[in-house]
């Protein structure tokens, strides 16, 4: 609960702004390294104003990228081994398939990183996911690790976790962030104190540009509101659709030039998560005004590939994307204040990463060599970032 006055301790060894599942596994890492570790978010936890709620997402090895699919073995074994520190199932293995065309780029690197000989045809994956009609010219290819991760419970195990807990870390809700001072101590004023650390990291999803904006940088970070769509059986069974039936991914479609995937809905029995990976540009604090209906292009979808799902979805909700133009993630020191660290842009791809993310983002701030190359993740990889006047 927020704190009715200035609390009597103020000063940690490190503050983290934002406790979504990147700022919640930062401070899970940072408490671990035995770090006094102070964690604000500016709503109440839990909620769903932000990008890490929900019950499901799906968490895959596949990447066309290799510098994700390097991360993907570390991330299954933080997410195991977060399973049995806090003794909570977190993860469904569900397997995965990536469909396009023939000789698709961005399949065929998924299926190079993968190590997978076999493309599937049509009979093979209607033999793997009866409900699903793929259309005549495509190809599948099969992520057997891949499955559904329970989002909501995932991310209130890392804030509420034992190891947080046990290293007296401390989170702080319904705190909204005021101001931030640079310095040697960096000071943040929230709505209910002042708070003073050697480190800062920066893990605040869609507001992450106006924070960073006081402190001179200018990074192009779009907020998209996003359409999360539940899609009814039109008959029990009639999809094929199970607790472990396969999540799926587009690649390369024409009809659905970002990505179409869908997984099994945890959230509503008898119905299917499926989604478009875009939306539509929105102020995060507005995010509750209409937003520009993509329906349409899923409904067409549905009823060609998935016949057995009703063509309108029966529940509607929300989420936030921020992204970045190249949809990788930044992962960097602030270019003047090298005690700053900024994690964003995470482009709806980033919670199955977070485990890794958060290791990544606690090397930086404690000055020690990154476990994996940042090379894709520098702030400096796009020009005129220190435009902004202080």
């Amino acid at each position: 609960m927020p704190a009715p006055s200035q609390p009597q301790k103020s000063t940690y060894d490190v503050i983290v702004i934002g406790a979504g599942i990147q700022g919640s596994f930062t401070a899970y890492h940072l408490a671990q390294r035995h770090q006094d570790t102070l964690l604000l978010e500016q709503f109440l936890v839990p909620h769903s104003r932000g990008s890490s709620h929900g019950q499901s997402r799906i968490i895959r090895s596949a990447y066309p990228q290799e510098f994700y699919s390097r991360m993907m073995p570390e991330c299954f074994r933080l997410w195991q081994q977060l399973e049995a520190e806090t003794g909570t199932t977190l993860y469904r293995q569900t397997g995965l398939v990536l469909l396009g065309p023939p000789g698709e780029p961005e399949l065929e690197a998924c299926r190079r990183n993968l190590g997978v000989e076999e493309v599937l045809d049509a009979a093979a994956l209607s033999r793997l996911f009866p409900g699903f009609q793929m259309q005549a010219g495509q190809v599948a290819v099969l992520d057997s690790t891949a499955g559904v991760l329970f989002a909501d419970r995932a991310l209130r195990a890392v804030q509420v976790g034992a190891v947080f807990r046990r290293h007296g870390g401390t989170l702080r809700d319904g705190e909204k962030v005021l101001s931030i001072q640079p310095g040697a101590m960096v000071t943040v004023t929230t709505t209910a104190g002042v708070y003073k650390a050697p480190r800062l990291i920066i893990t605040a999803g869609a507001w992450t540009g106006a924070f960073v904006e006081q402190l001179g940088l200018r990074l192009p970070l779009q907020p998209l509101r996003i359409n999360v769509c539940y899609w009814r059986e039109k008959q029990p069974g009639s999809a094929g659709l199970g607790s472990v039936s396969p999540c799926f991914l587009t690649l390369g479609l024409s009809q659905a030039p970002h990505g179409i995937y869908g997984l099994p809905s945890i959230e509503y029995p008898g119905m299917m998560k499926v989604c478009y990976h875009h939306g539509s540009p929105t102020d995060p604090d507005k995010r509750d005004q209409a937003p520009r209906s993509d329906t349409a292009l899923l409904s067409s979808f549905i009823s060609s590939y998935l016949p057995g799902l009703e063509s309108q979805p029966a529940v509607m909700e929300t989420c936030l994307y921020t992204n970045t133009p190249d949809e990788d993630f930044i992962l960097d020191r602030h270019p003047k204040f090298s005690n700053i660290v900024i994690g964003a842009g995470f482009s709806g791809h980033g919670f199955k990463l977070a485990p890794v993310v958060g290791k990544l983002l606690c090397e930086l701030s404690l000055g020690e060599e990154p476990s994996y190359n940042m090379a894709h993740f520098a702030i400096t990889r796009f020009p005129g970032v220190l435009g902004a006047a202080q």
